[in-house]
Formats: structure tokens, sequence, C-alpha cells
């Protein structure tokens, strides 16, 4: 491919030869291109159009393959093979891979006529699922009530169908013969419909699909084929069962690929209980002294006596607040400041509405310490505060949002519940609090909004649930396998300036957390949550790589004035700049990761450096964007900011544009002939660049003469700066006045006018002498232009008109032909080099004649 060997090729370049084979972008448009409303900062929302990710576009096609080949039950004899396992960790678009796959199968031919039947297991993935089908044009069945199930499974022909696993019960039938609920002993509906053209697709397909229900749905379909989506390994017990029911592996796309891709973010594991899970009433003593260190031997023996099992402790009142005020101190100080969200898991339905009491007054608690805090506390650095101060300086600088916030739990109904709980299992309440929960936070927060920032939950929310405003998982519920994996992907979708997400761990879940990652093959295991310490552990190396960047070319970043040009000058180097940009951002993101831990305080000194460095450079070489502090993260923002407005560091660095009034004094202003002549070059070079198609003729000679200064004077850098200043007026002439302003007769045409003349003389005159008679003829050539420009272009929507363009070229041409201006041969060529100058003028056409 493109004549490079396999390893040569660079994956933009794989890219680009993948989707823009004709085929496969044909079928990309017709097939994997949806259109869908989006939730934006605002509160409101905007249509965007979604395409596929590759592993997306891979499962589909693959799928669509194994549907046409393999064999049906009746051709195979034991079982069908026409599916199989799809395999995609979560967060990496399941949902839009069945509304992809479906709209393939409607478009290919043996596939289009076949009913999709959906299969979930919770009532919150049905909802979300069937609003997602809907991209597929389809108009879906929901069976929401079980005597729905044998009319709509029954009917032959095409359709989409969404059911619920609990659903494949005959509950007449059971009542009928006695027999319970229970999965393992529920009676189905029998066959309901024997046809080859059923797909069943099940949705998180490792938890209830080996029980009975699941032969109940085979005996009613006993014909159908059957994908399975998982984005859980399919672990432990559960493997066999699995890919028994559902066939062989159909993709594969895991954790590691999927935080490679930038498909999800990684997640950052940190224990609150340092000996690991409390397991057993044995356990209680260590888990006692794990969290009431301060307690007396005899408030400690009364405590293990009142508490006689660890279920007790981890729902114990003081406990429960302990935590609480912990949970709060690290979302103000690490998940707020970002704009982020956080949701509780609790040990019980009763435990979680508990929380929000206590989440409620840890924040009373912290309003009242941060409104206390003095002037001369909130002026200092990071690293200077100490303990809970941080976290009350975090408080203070979100105090608005902070007053208002909101903590609310989502749990389920249960049998007898007390009005504190019922108040908080109403399924429309529910609804409304999930839906506030993804909104962003208002920018300007007032005590009538509420904002939701934690959810409370015990199981609901930890399975299908997405959202990507939810960056921290506090776990206070000892859960295990594919429930522990599920649950703590709920905060590694990607958003904007989210480096990782949060698990906080005080229930001690990290050797189930191991065992289910151990289920993985070894390949994946890289993709695991990462222990707080391995990130700790990166800010050392990673600032060092920076560092070495500079020393080992000769030069010791330090924070003065002559370093920083130093290393500004170094980074002349494309290559090297663009290594510095990959360091500088790995570095920044680390150190948002772990702020406001005292871990990231001794590398605060190198933030601030290589942040000025960052800022001087892209302000030196003219990139297209200035340093931003803020992609890396709020409290690495807060803390360059900081530092650079205290410096007044940008009111010292040159403008960009030479044009500006104070680029002179500010240019003189740098420490010495070498920065100013590095800076006027790399000024009049972006000028020439931005402005060069407006007047190529003139632009050209004058580019030309910046080549010259630098060959002839190369080092000689107060003679640069002499020349430069020269330079720079020179261009500024030509930008305001026009390429030959000083000319008496060429001086009084518009600058349009100008730079349409000199394109001709460049074009036609090879010696670029210009007699006055055919001065005089070009002059009348481009007035006849310009004028001929300003009645095309008033026109409504001229610029987006292809045909009007196009027009407006031809009577160029026509008019270059009539005056007999060059080769009539070359007419079409100069007239789109003219049209192009018009087009790059074109604000100089809305003056009035």
């Amino acid at each position: 491919m493109l004549g490079k060997s396999e390893a040569a090729l660079r994956e933009q370049e794989v890219l680009a030869a993948g989707v823009l084979h004709p085929h496969r972008l044909l079928d990309i448009t017709r097939n994997f291109m949806v259109f869908m409303e989006v939730d934006v900062d605002n509160g409101g929302s905007r249509r965007v159009k979604i395409a596929p990710r590759y592993q997306q576009y891979r499962a589909v096609c693959k799928s669509v393959e194994r549907l046409l080949s393999g064999k049906t039950l009746a051709e195979d004899g034991d079982s069908d093979r026409r599916g199989g396992i799809i395999w995609h960790t979560q967060g990496s678009g399941k949902s839009l891979t069945m509304v992809f796959l479906v709209r393939k199968m409607r478009s290919t031919p043996g596939l289009g006529h076949f009913k999709v039947v959906l299969i979930t297991d919770r009532t919150q993935l049905q909802k979300q699922l069937s609003e997602t089908a809907k991209l597929a044009d389809e108009k879906p069945d929901v069976i929401k009530r079980s005597k729905g199930v044998p009319g709509v499974l029954s009917r032959k022909g095409p359709g989409m169908v969404f059911v619920m696993i609990q659903k494949q019960v005959d509950a007449a039938k059971a009542k009928a013969s006695g027999d319970t609920l229970a999965h393992d002993r529920s009676p189905g509906w029998d066959l309901l419909n024997d046809d080859e053209s059923i797909l069943i697709l099940v949705d998180e397909a490792h938890r209830s699909q080996g029980s009975a229900l699941h032969q109940n749905l085979m005996e009613s379909l006993p014909n159908a084929a059957r994908i399975g989506f998982t984005g859980t390994p399919i672990i432990m017990r559960e493997k066999n069962r699995t890919t028994n029911i559902f066939g062989q592996f159909i993709d594969k796309y895991r954790l590691k690929e999927a935080e490679e891709d930038g498909a999800i973010v990684p997640i950052v594991y940190e224990g609150r209980i340092a000996k690991g899970a409390i397991a057993e009433a044995e356990d209680l003593e260590d888990a006692i002294a794990q969290y009431f260190p301060e307690l007396t031997d005899e408030e400690y023996d009364q405590l293990q006596e009142r508490y006689a099992t660890t279920s007790d402790v981890l729902a114990a009142d003081s406990l429960v607040r302990k935590k609480a005020r912990d949970m709060l101190a690290h979302y103000v100080s690490g998940v707020m400041p970002n704009g982020f969200k956080a949701q509780v898991v609790a040990h019980t339905r009763r435990v979680a509405v508990r929380y929000r009491d206590a989440l409620l007054a840890a924040r009373a608690e912290l309003v009242a310490e941060a409104e206390k805090l003095s002037e001369a506390l909130l002026e200092k650095a990071p690293e200077e505060l100490k303990g809970r101060q941080a976290v009350q300086v975090a408080a203070r600088r979100k105090l608005d949002l902070l007053k208002t916030i909101d903590f609310v739990p989502v749990i389920s109904e249960g049998q007898n519940d007390t009005e504190d709980l019922a108040t908080w299992t109403d399924g429309a309440g529910q609804e409304a609090a999930i839906d506030r929960f993804r909104k962003a936070f208002p920018e300007s927060p007032s005590e009538s909004d509420k904002p939701i920032a934690f959810l409370i939950v015990r199981t609901m929310l930890l399975t299908g649930f997405d959202a990507p405003i939810e960056q921290a998982m506090y776990l206070d519920r000892r859960i295990k396998e594919a429930e522990l994996l599920q649950a703590v992907a709920r905060v590694n979708r990607v958003a904007d300036r989210k480096a990782c997400g949060f698990v906080v761990d005080y229930a001690g879940v990290s050797k189930h957390l191991q065992a289910a990652m151990e289920a993985y093959s070894a390949d994946d295991a890289e993709g695991k949550p990462i222990d707080f310490a391995v990130e700790i552990a990166k800010l050392e190396p990673r600032r060092n790589r920076l560092m070495m960047l500079f020393t080992d070319r000769g030069v010791s970043p330090a924070d003065d004035p002559l370093s920083i040009e130093a290393c500004v000058e170094l980074l002349a180097d494309e290559d090297l700049r663009d290594k510095f940009e990959v360091a500088l951002r790995k570095f920044l993101m680390a150190v948002e990761t772990v702020m406001p831990r005292s871990e990231a305080k001794p590398f605060l000194a190198d933030v601030r450096l290589f942040a000025l460095v960052a800022k001087w450079t892209r302000a030196r070489y003219r990139e297209m964007a200035e340093f931003d502090p803020s992609l890396y993260g709020e409290k690495v923002r807060e803390l360059i900011d900081r530092h650079v407005i205290a410096l007044g560091v940008s009111q010292v660095i040159p403008p960009a544009e030479i044009t500006a009034q104070d680029f002179a004094p500010k240019v003189q202003a740098l420490p010495g002939a070498k920065a100013q002549a590095s800076e006027m070059q790399h000024a009049i070079r972006h000028h020439l660049d931005v402005y060069f198609n407006q007047d190529p003729a003139e632009y050209g000679k004058l580019r030309e003469r910046l080549e010259q200064i630098l060959a002839e004077y190369a080092e000689q850098w107060e003679q640069q700066v002499l020349l430069f200043q020269a330079l720079v007026d020179e261009v500024i002439q030509v930008h305001e006045y026009g390429s030959n302003s000083e000319d008496a007769t060429l001086g009084k045409l518009s600058k349009l006018e100008q730079a349409l003349y000199g394109a001709i003389v460049e074009e036609v005159l090879t010696d670029g002498i210009v007699p006055d008679t055919t001065r005089d003829h070009f002059v009348s050539v481009v007035t006849e232009i310009e004028s001929l420009a300003f009645d095309r272009t008033r026109k409504k929507n001229f610029w987006n008109n292809q045909v009007a363009r196009s027009d407006f070229q031809k009577a160029i041409v026509g008019v270059l032909v009539t005056a007999e201006v060059g080769e009539s041969h070359h007419a079409a060529h100069l007239a789109d080099k003219l049209f192009e100058i018009v087009s790059h003028r074109r604000h100089e056409l809305q003056r009035t004649r």
C-alpha cells in the first residue's frame, strides 16, 4: 500500500487508505452514518453526524459475514452457527454498533427481511437502547408486559423488537401449575416462531443468559441466530457457558485498545482501606482500627461490642459521616474543579439515604470553613498549603457552586418501605434526577438551581448507565466479578478535560478487582485500573524526560528570562517542538491526576516553568493557537494562570501581529539582540504567510528579502535587528496602503487594484520593466476587473454559489482576452490567480462605490 512496507505506514495513511477505498466509503456513508441530538453546556442540544469507529465497522462486517455464511440449526444439526460474541469493552459504543448492524442488514441481500429481537435484563438498558435504535430508521416494538410477548414474537416478517429477559415467563401457566417464578422453574411460552430469519441480539451477554429464562427464549424462537454483546470479560464460571450459548467470538475490542485509541479514559484506583477488604467478622478489628485510629482503648472496646459484624461497621452512622466527609474533600479538590460529577455505591438502600444527609452535613461544614479563610491563605502557592487547607481553598474558589449542589439517592423500591426510603424510589423522580445529573453545572449557579453533583445508589445505574460527566465513583459496597467491572466502567467515558476516572474504594474490593481482571487474557491485563501509586510514580520520569529535551542539547531550564529564552530558541526546531508538546502534555496530565495530593507539590515549580516555555514558544513561532493550560485540567490551569498573571507574562509577550502598536516596544524589551531578531523574523514570516494570497507578487518579494537577510547576516544579531526593523516598516506600508502607494499613478488605485496589477505584471512581463503605456493599459484592466468583482459579488450567497463563481472567472478571462493581456491561451491561468486575490480581499468589496 502506497509503495511502503507495513512497518513504514503511519496510522493516518492506513486510515485514509482504508476509509477512502470507494467500496468502503460508500458502505460507510450508506450504512454507518446517523444523526443524533447531543447535549451542550448551555443546557440545550445540537444535531451532530455520527460516523463509526473502526472496531464498530469491523464488528458489523464480521457479523454480517457470519450471518450469511454460517450454518443454520437445520443445516448443522447441532446448533446455529450464524452468531457469536462481540466483546467490546465498556464505553466503546456497543449501542451504536447494534444500530449499524441493523442498518447494514437492511441493505444486505438475504438479511434485509430479518426480524431483530433485542434482549436486555435492565429497564434502564432497554430505555437507552430503544432510544438509540431509532437512529436505524426502525420503529421498534417495545414489549412492556409479559402477556405481550406471544403476539409480537409470533408475528412473521421483518421488524425490531425490544423485550427484557424477565418477560420470558408465562405467568398464567406458572400459576396454574403451582410453580414459582424462580428462574430455573419458570415455564416459558413454548414455540412462538420457527422462522430462521430471526436474529436475537443480547446485551450484556455474560449475565443472565445461562438461565432458564434464556432457555425459554430459545424454545420460543428455536431457529434464530444469536449474537451476544458484552463489555466486560466473560469470566470465571460463566465463560464456557456463554460461549456454548452464543458460539465463538466475532470480534474483540478490549480495555487496552480502547485506552490507546482514546475511546475511554484510564481508571485510577485508590484504596481507602490499606489492609484490603473487610471480608468477614474476624476482620472487624482491622476495620475499626482503620477507620477510627483516634479512639481510646475503652472506646475501641465499646465500639467492637456494639457492632458485631462488618456489615454493621459499614453502616454505622459515625463511619458514614466520616466517609462522606472524606468523599466530599476528594471531590471538591480533585473532581469538581473540572466540572465533573460523582457516584456513591452504598452498602444498603438505607445507607444510601443516610449518605445524602451525611454529605449535606459535610458540605455545610466545608462551606463554613471556606468562608472563614484569610486572603493571605488564598494567595499561597498550592505546595505551601497544609492538610485540609488545600480542600478549603479549593472549596472557596468554587464556593457558589458548592453551596448549591445536591446529593440524590437513586434506589430500587422495596416492600414496606418507610417514608424516608420511598421518597427516593419514584421512577419519574429518578428519571428527572438522572437527566439533571447528566447536565453540566450552570456557569452562574444559584440556590434555586440545585444541580446534582452526586448520585447515591446501591445496585441501580451500575450497568448500562452512560454519563461522560461522571469522573469519580466512591465504592462503599463489596461487589465482585462482572458487576464490579461494570460498575467501575461508569467513570471511563471520554469527555473534554477528563484525563482519567477515579475509583475510590472504601469497602476493600481491590482483591476482587484483581481477580476479575485476571479473567482477561494476559495481553489484556494492561487495561486494568491503575493504582494511585502508579500515577504518582509517573511524575518524576515524565518531568525528567521534559528536562532532558533541553539538557541533552546543552540548555538547563530555569525560571529566569535568559534561560527561558534559550529554551524557546532551541524549540525553533519543529520536530523538537513536537516532542516537547507531547512530553509536556503527559507531564501536565500526570500532575492534574495527582493534584491536590502532597505528592504533586515537588513538581509544581516545574509545571510553572515549562508552561512559561510553552507560552513563549507558541507566541514566538506563531502556532495556530496560544498555549491553553485548561486543556490539561482545571487544577493545572489555575496553577499556571496564577503564575502567569503574577509575572505579568501576557503583558510582555509581543503580539502576534507586527501591525500592533505595542509590537516594537515589546520586542525591544526582550533579553538581547538574538531574542529580538528571532521574534522579528518569525513575526514577519507569520504576517507574510497570513496575507500572502492578498498580494502574491508583492509579498513574494518581501519573503525573498527576509530569506536574503537571514542568509547574508547569519549569527549577526544586531545587524539583523536593524534590517528587520526596516523590513517591518515596509511590510506595514504594504499592508495598510498597498504595494505601490508611493507611485504617483499606482498610488491612486485601491489596495485590491494594486494587488491585481502586481499579479498581471509578474505573469506577463518577465523582465519586470513596465513602459508607461503598458502601465496605463494594465491600470484600466484592473479597474475594470474590480468593478466587475463588485457587481458580481454583491449578489446574495455569491461565495457559496459555485456556478456564480465560475461565471465570474469566465468574465475575468473575457476581460483579459479582449484587452490582449498576455497570450490568450494563458488567460484562464491568470484569471484563476486574479480570482483568488479577489476572494482573499473580498472584505474590501463591501465599501460603497
